[in-house]
């Protein structure tokens, strides 16, 4: 498809937004890749004034900050895009919104300084998930969280693009914890057939390597030897900034006070 880009050089980057969206139900199987561009399209079909690189292979205005694995659900996904025109911000969610397939779901877009407050990506430095684990009791749950949590270190090994790594899972990760949930099977999450089914509440620090729901899972097997039946199912609540006393600063908090003053519209 042919990208909709202004003629005789690009027009200079007037507004940014800043948008959080979200990967549900089979969308979660939908690699970065493909939401890409997927969301490229999107901006076509929403009419957005989006600005483009300069040089022979312009390029949409668009950054992404940390995205989730293939296979995860979120609730908190961002990205920033910039625009040769000035929008009002939730006309442009709408509007996206209406354009994505359903699972792929613009929840909140906010306009973002043209220079200065630092990039999505300064304001990321940890995430807080929910792990689905069916068939697991949260008995079993718990008695492998405490071996994890007494644990000076948990070594496990991933495949990376470097080929085979060994890291500290037990480093990263700020909490984990069972949560209290009912086990009967009409009150199991994510409609998961299987019951009992615990949930763990995990907060993890992104560094380098990012330590992913699956490496702790990994751990947990390590320490404990926990293995649910049923593949497990994550789900990434939040992301942002650690503070001191454990919670998670909102990426998107230092830009909602700005508002858009003579928005055009998307149409």
């Amino acid at each position: 498809m042919a990208k909709r880009q202004p003629e005789g050089g690009q027009d200079p980057v007037v507004q940014r937004i800043r948008l959080r969206y979200s990967k549900r139900g089979p969308m979660r199987f939908t690699s970065h890749r493909d939401f890409a561009r997927a969301f490229e399209r999107a901006l076509l079909r929403a009419n957005v004034p989006i600005a483009y690189s300069q040089g022979f292979t312009p390029h949409p205005k668009v950054s992404y900050a940390s995205a989730a694995p293939t296979g995860v659900a979120s609730e908190a996904e961002y990205l920033e895009i910039g625009l040769r025109a000035v929008v009002d911000p939730g006309d442009l969610r709408a509007a996206l919104d209406a354009a994505l397939s359903p699972g792929l779901d613009v929840i909140e877009a906010v306009q973002s300084p043209l220079n200065g407050g630092g990039s999505l990506a300064d304001r990321i430095d940890a995430s807080a998930w929910h792990l689905e684990l069916p068939g697991v009791t949260p008995a079993e749950a718990e008695a492998a969280v405490q071996a994890f949590l007494g644990a000076t270190e948990v070594l496990v090994e991933r495949l990376t693009k470097q080929g085979k790594r060994v890291f500290d899972t037990r480093a990263a990760v700020v909490r984990l914890a069972v949560l209290s949930v009912p086990s009967t099977p009409g009150d199991v999450p994510s409609e998961v057939a299987e019951a009992p089914c615990a949930i763990l509440d995990l907060v993890v620090r992104q560094g380098t390597p990012t330590v992913r729901p699956d490496d702790v899972l990994s751990g947990l097997r390590v320490v404990a030897d926990l293995e649910p039946p049923v593949p497990p199912r994550a789900t990434r609540l939040a992301q942002g900034v650690l503070t001191a006393q454990g919670e998670l600063v909102d990426p998107l908090a230092a830009d909602r006070p700005a508002v858009v003053v003579g928005a055009s519209s998307l149409e």
